[in-house]
C-alpha cells in the first residue's frame, strides 16, 4: 500500500470518507473507527481489544505497521485541512463490573501499538472534534 501511488490514493480517499461521514453523523472522527471503517480492524477484534483479550491494538490491524501509520498520518492531514480539534481521549477496558456491587475495580487503560510509545498511544487516542457540526447536531437535536 504504502508507496503505490494508485494504492495510497485509494486509502486516503477512504480515511478521507470515514472522516467526513463520521464527523457528519456524530461531530467527531475517532481513528479505531476510520481503522474499522477503512476495513483494517474487524468489529469482533476491536471488541476483543476492548474487553482486554488482546494486548494492543495493532495486532488484530490487518495490515503493517509502515501501512498504519500511513493511515494515521492521513487522519491527522484531513484533520488539520478541515480545522477539526484534536481532543485526547482515554480509552478504557470494557466488561469491568464492580464485584457483588462492593469497592471498585481498577480502570485499566488500553495499550494501541505494541512499542507503548506515548506519541503512538496519543495519536490513536485522538479524536478529532468538528465544532461547527456539533453545533449544528445541537440545534437539530
Amino acid at each position: 500500500m504504502a508507496g503505490n501511488k494508485m494504492t495510497d490514493q485509494v486509502m486516503i480517499s477512504r480515511v478521507q470518507d470515514s472522516m467526513y461521514r463520521q464527523c457528519q453523523k456524530r461531530g467527531y472522527a475517532a481513528p479505531v473507527d476510520v481503522l474499522m471503517d477503512v476495513g483494517v480492524l474487524q468489529k469482533a477484534k476491536y471488541e476483543d481489544w476492548r474487553f482486554g483479550r488482546v494486548a494492543f491494538l495493532e495486532r488484530v490491524c490487518s495490515l503493517n505497521l509502515k501501512n498504519l501509520s500511513f493511515i494515521m498520518h492521513q487522519i491527522s492531514v484531513y484533520a488539520q485541512k478541515n480545522q477539526l480539534k484534536p481532543s485526547q481521549t482515554y480509552y478504557k477496558q470494557w466488561g469491568m463490573k464492580k464485584k457483588n456491587g462492593q469497592g471498585h475495580q481498577p480502570v485499566i487503560r488500553l495499550q494501541f501499538s505494541k512499542s507503548g510509545r506515548a506519541e503512538i498511544e496519543r495519536a490513536y487516542a485522538t479524536h478529532y472534534l468538528d465544532e461547527k457540526r456539533i453545533a449544528e447536531l445541537k440545534m437539530e437535536g
